[in-house]
């Protein structure tokens, strides 16, 4: 199997390219600036734009969307950009809300993508949530994503989206073996909401990576937004775990080998 081709594009959003398949995940697009709700009186402003437009990435086969309901994962941009993509996979309660034929994957559901000439490849959605224990019914579903290729036993990319530590990702870390490990970073937390966090904190993202023993660590959704902690926040933790981590250059296509 071929090593995948990563390009961070900004916040949550990564091209994947793998065995001749191009994926999308969490599309956002919009320009910096405006300060956006993200539900119950939690603002948060963006402060940089996307390393690539749409219009620069060419064909994308499928988008992996961890949820449609806060604007840092799927602003107005990112869904304009979804009608043109033939497969767009998301959670249950977010496929139905989005209509137009997004496919709605519950927790260790799988899919597959088909073409002539590619390996197919086997998407797995895995256990994600944004938040402390009972936060689903405000902050929504979440989920992230497995990808497989057609004759590997191991998974060669996890997303793991929006979630902090809880059982159903140490499930994850339990039952799959991953080669690269996508880390949704962030710490998000909200003047409103207080000490409570949405996202996987320092101690959480090296306790995930000691557990799971990808052979690569690629951080996303650490910078871009006011609500993000930076790399600084997570860098010393995620380093002294001894793993591979790769802080990718934002728009440079790099082959993680």
């Amino acid at each position: 199997m071929t090593a995948p081709t990563l390009t961070h594009i900004g916040g949550p959003t990564l091209l994947i390219e793998i065995e001749g398949w191009r994926l999308l995940t969490d599309p956002t697009f919009e320009a910096p600036g405006r300060t956006y709700s993200m539900g119950y009186g939690a603002r948060a402003r963006k402060l940089s734009g996307p390393a690539l437009q749409p219009s620069d990435l060419g064909t994308v086969d499928a988008v992996l969307l961890s949820h449609d309901q806060h604007h840092d994962n799927l602003d107005a941009a990112g869904r304009t950009l979804l009608p043109s993509v033939a497969r767009v996979l998301t959670t249950v309660s977010g496929a139905r809300r989005l209509g137009a034929g997004a496919e709605g994957l519950a927790p260790w559901a799988t899919t597959v993508l088909e073409a002539p000439g590619r390996p197919t490849l086997t998407i797995t959605a895995t256990p994600g949530r944004h938040g402390p224990r009972f936060s689903q019914p405000i902050v929504g579903d979440v989920v992230g994503f497995a990808v497989q290729v057609e004759g590997s036993d191991d998974v060669a990319v996890w997303v793991s989206g929006d979630t902090v530590l809880f059982d159903g990702v140490r499930e994850v870390t339990s039952r799959l073996k991953v080669d690269v490990a996508v880390l949704h970073l962030g710490a998000v937390k909200f003047g409103v909401t207080g000490p409570v966090r949405f996202t996987f904190d320092a101690s959480e993202a090296a306790e995930v990576v000691n557990l799971l023993q990808p052979r690569v660590v690629v951080p996303v959704h650490y910078e871009g937004w006011s609500h993000f902690r930076g790399r600084d926040t997570f860098e010393p933790a995620l380093a002294a775990t001894g793993a591979d981590v790769r802080w990718l250059d934002l728009g440079t296509p790099t082959p993680v080998d």
